[in-house]
């Protein structure tokens, strides 16, 4: 029989544990395809997807990738009329705009800090409120030993 981690944690502890913060949440595969889910639902995945996308260019090591994986970006979030737009304010959108030619591993991380503080100010307090992570917490829970939840 395997012997299980000090960490490992039940789905229940798992779930409960994304309501500590939105790390938690986006670092958990599950807590991550709840939170996408939700976002669907609320017609503006686009966010999560952006800062996903952005987290993942910054770990470009091949300088040739760097330049078509910013134009990638770019064209599906950041660009006037994109099919994944974000919602940021103007001069952030015109400065990555003007950088786009040479673009830098840093050159999102602005716009990336607005969409993060937008879904965590927004998105993840309504996501915790939500009857789709309240299903999941109270569907993983055994038995009676329900915890108690002071944001539901």
């Amino acid at each position: 029989m395997p012997v299980k981690c000090c960490f490992h944690r039940s789905p229940t502890a798992e779930a409960v544990a994304w309501s500590e913060n939105m790390d938690t949440l986006l670092t958990s595969q599950a807590g991550l395809d709840a939170f996408r889910t939700f976002l669907k639902s609320e017609f503006s995945e686009e966010n999560v997807e952006f800062w996903l996308a952005c987290e993942d260019f910054k770990k470009t090591e091949c300088t040739e990738k760097i330049a078509s994986k910013a134009r990638m970006i770019y064209s599906e979030f950041i660009e006037a009329d994109a099919p994944k737009e974000i919602n940021i304010d103007f001069s952030t959108r015109d400065l990555i705009s003007k950088n786009i030619s040479e673009p830098t591993l840093r050159c999102f991380d602005e716009a990336q800090k607005l969409i993060y503080s937008l879904m965590a100010k927004d998105s993840f307090p309504r996501f915790l409120k939500s009857e789709i992570y309240k299903q999941l917490v109270n569907s993983k829970q055994v038995g009676n030993h329900k915890k108690w939840l002071p944001f539901l």
